[in-house]
């Protein structure tokens, strides 16, 4: 299970968002399906309608025609043999519009993508996201001969080792946290843009902190960039907010 999931604002004002408005039962369902304990970052997973009924309190007459509306307005396919959705544009919000070839989460959705029990819904999320996430065409995956497989990841260890470029000489790449260690510059200018309503100096200052404080393995990380963003993401609230993320999250849009 997810310990967490990315819904943007502009669902709410998007076309999709739009069709919605007046249909709250249909809103309910939408949220659920981005949000809900069956969810994966790609958004294509097993979710009988009996759930969704039950987990969103509508009942299964009420999420049955909820799901119908979101199938019309093309928020999500619904395969009922199944029992799979494809939240159409899932991937995007939680992942990002495209990754770069080299960035490790590529494997973390084909991964999730060859997992599909679905035939018809393994072909739509190709045609979609084939491009953006670097998905082999038919005949390139890998073969059992090239190797043995690494253990499964989860999303936020995907995304904490998320491919970035060199990093800046106050980097502490590959290393533990320093007590004299400051927030680089382009970091800086990251997390502002990013996260407009907290004080990015003050969040370094507690970053910092909290990952000296953390003994062993902990403290010492691949790609302290990455670190450093889900760090930023994870913050809660407006103002120069100091709490860590919960527990797993340091290490999803």
């Amino acid at each position: 299970m997810r310990d967490y999931g990315v819904v943007s604002p502009k669902f709410w004002i998007g076309e999709t968002g739009k069709a919605l408005r007046g249909n709250a039962s249909a809103q309910v369902l939408a949220l659920y399906l981005m949000t809900c304990p069956h969810a994966n970052m790609i958004g294509v997973f097993h979710c009988p309608v009996l759930y969704m009924g039950h987990e969103t309190g509508l009942g299964f007459e009420g999420a049955s025609k909820a799901l119908a509306s979101l199938i019309e307005c093309g928020f999500c396919t619904y395969e009922e043999a199944s029992e799979t959705v494809f939240v159409h544009r899932m991937a995007a919000f939680q992942i990002g519009d495209a990754l770069a070839p080299a960035d490790k989460r590529c494997k973390g959705v084909e991964r999730e993508w060859q997992n599909i029990s679905s035939t018809a819904l393994k072909a739509a999320f190709f045609a979609i996201y084939s491009v953006a996430f670097h998905l082999p065409k038919a005949g390139e995956e890998a073969s059992p001969s090239e190797g043995p497989s690494k253990p499964h990841r989860s999303q936020e260890q995907e995304q904490e080792q998320e491919h970035v470029d060199a990093p800046s000489a106050k980097s502490p790449r590959a290393t533990s946290l320093r007590a004299d260690w400051t927030l680089p510059d382009d970091w800086k200018v990251w997390a502002e843009k990013e996260r407009p309503d907290l004080d990015a100096l003050a969040v370094a200052n507690v970053f910092r902190d909290h990952w000296i404080a953390k003994p062993g393995k902990d403290g010492r990380k691949l790609d302290w960039q990455a670190t450093w963003r889900n760090w930023v993401r994870n913050q809660r609230g407006s103002g120069p907010h100091r709490m860590p993320p919960a527990a797993g999250m340091g290490s999803f849009v």
